[in-house]
């Protein structure tokens, strides 16, 4: 049996959080999850296009119960602002999707100084879900799904040339912040379950998946030539959501799985667990990560 969006069970009373939900992947996301009856608030950088997404969804759906919250995964003091007000306003969240990334930009900072792409994709989520956790530990059942990239089976983290400043490739750091993805998702979960946590943490990937990723970090619409090329060798957006949904709802999971499509070499398909994380994942990178993490964005995860 493939799983599809039919398999979401009721949302109703559940509150998701998913990072750049205005468009792409989070964009589908958010909307399977808000027409099974969950709170979806858009963790955005753009309100007016976060606006639109919004609208797109409760005219589909008018029972729909979509927020918009404004965050800048680039900028740390942005993150911290969006961590303190989400406790005012909510007692809980069952689910918080590190979802938003920008895909070979040129060689970009962000606010604090971070290489973009290691800065948002990977050091934004790690700030953000340290401020969060504690919400989230408050949360019988919780999830922090992460999404990384098939780009990780190239990858490692260039701990020496973090920032590009001694050399920089565009897709070389997109991978890097994509394994970091990864390694963060299941360090996460293992500490989670060391802690006795209900909480648990999960990775999946959306295969080859037609989206706005990679206009370069720009925000507008990929080139031409760029979306008929991943047109041919991919799928669309509403597939390459599944892996999030399934990751994001599937009851039978414990925490820890990389989840991805099913078809050859994983480029696209219905979701399943995959076993590349046993290969992918090694323990001494990722607590080195982690404890860099920690010191570069000033948050200490304490699960």
């Amino acid at each position: 049996m493939k799983w599809t969006k039919a398999d979401i069970p009721n949302l109703e009373k559940k509150l998701a959080v998913i990072t750049g939900g205005s468009s792409g992947i989070g964009f589908e996301t958010a909307k399977a999850l808000a027409s099974r009856g969950a709170k979806v608030i858009l963790a955005v950088r753009n309100l007016d296009k976060g606006e639109i997404a919004r609208k797109r969804i409760t005219e589909e759906f008018p029972f729909a119960d979509v927020e918009l919250m404004h965050l800048d995964l680039s900028d740390l003091s942005s993150i911290k602002e969006f961590a303190n007000k989400f406790p005012e306003k909510y007692t809980h969240l069952d689910l918080l999707i590190n979802n938003a990334g920008v895909m070979t930009p040129p060689h970009r900072f962000t606010k604090d100084g971070f290489e973009l792409q290691f800065g948002t994709n990977h050091l934004g989520h790690f700030a953000l879900t340290g401020q969060i956790l504690p919400v989230l530990l408050a949360t019988p059942g919780s999830r922090v799904v992460t999404i990384s990239s098939i780009a990780t089976r190239s990858a490692e983290i260039h701990f020496d040339n973090l920032d590009g400043k001694k050399g920089y490739s565009r897709f070389k750091y997109y991978r890097q912040s994509k394994l970091a993805n990864l390694l963060f998702a299941v360090e996460l979960n293992n500490r989670l379950k060391k802690a006795g946590a209900s909480t648990i943490s999960l990775a999946c990937h959306p295969g080859v998946t037609v989206t706005n990723l990679a206009s370069m970090g720009s925000g507008k619409k990929s080139g031409f030539l760029v979306r008929m090329i991943f047109k041919m060798v991919g799928q669309p957006t509403e597939m390459g959501a599944l892996p999030t949904l399934f990751a994001a709802t599937e009851p039978s999971l414990k925490g820890g799985e990389y989840i991805g499509p099913d078809g050859k070499l994983n480029k696209k398909g219905y979701p399943v667990i995959s076993d590349e994380v046993n290969t992918l994942f090694k323990e001494d990178v990722a607590q080195r990560l982690w404890d860099l993490s920690e010191k570069l964005t000033g948050i200490k995860l304490k699960t």
